[in-house]
């Protein structure tokens, strides 16, 4: 081991995050149509960026990852947890109802001091909104 400090110290900030998606109109539906994310641009019809906060959220066909095995369908391959002002867990509850999406676990008080819910996106990554409380 080195000590020279690690050139990775110089990270300051998660940029963005690109979720590998099986279907990626699916997944425009669900992520501007249910969220209702906007959409940021659109760089190819395999790339698409939403801002959310100061992150950029991107759906992407596989490209580097194009020959890895598929992951089993009902598989999550990551969680991403948005954080809501309270009172908005359930108030996303209900709209995520209204489409017609069940929650895999709906608004609970966690010991910890949040209110979560969770949620599966059409790729069945586990997406979960939560509000301290």
């Amino acid at each position: 081991m080195s000590d020279q400090p690690s050139p990775f110290a110089a990270i300051r900030a998660i940029d963005y995050t690109v979720i590998l998606t099986r279907d990626m109109a699916a997944m425009r539906r669900f992520y501007e149509g249910v969220l209702g994310f906007a959409l940021e641009r659109e760089l190819s019809a395999g790339w698409i960026e939403y801002r959310v906060g100061s992150n950029i959220l991107a759906l992407s066909k596989p490209g580097l990852t194009a020959k890895d095995d598929p992951l089993p369908q009902g598989s999550a391959a990551l969680q991403l947890a948005f954080r809501v002002p309270p009172g908005h867990v359930d108030l996303c509850a209900e709209a995520l109802e209204r489409h017609g999406i069940a929650p895999v676990a709906p608004p609970t008080n966690q010991s910890f001091g949040h209110r979560t819910l969770f949620f599966r996106d059409p790729d069945g990554n586990l997406l979960e909104i939560y509000a301290e409380i």
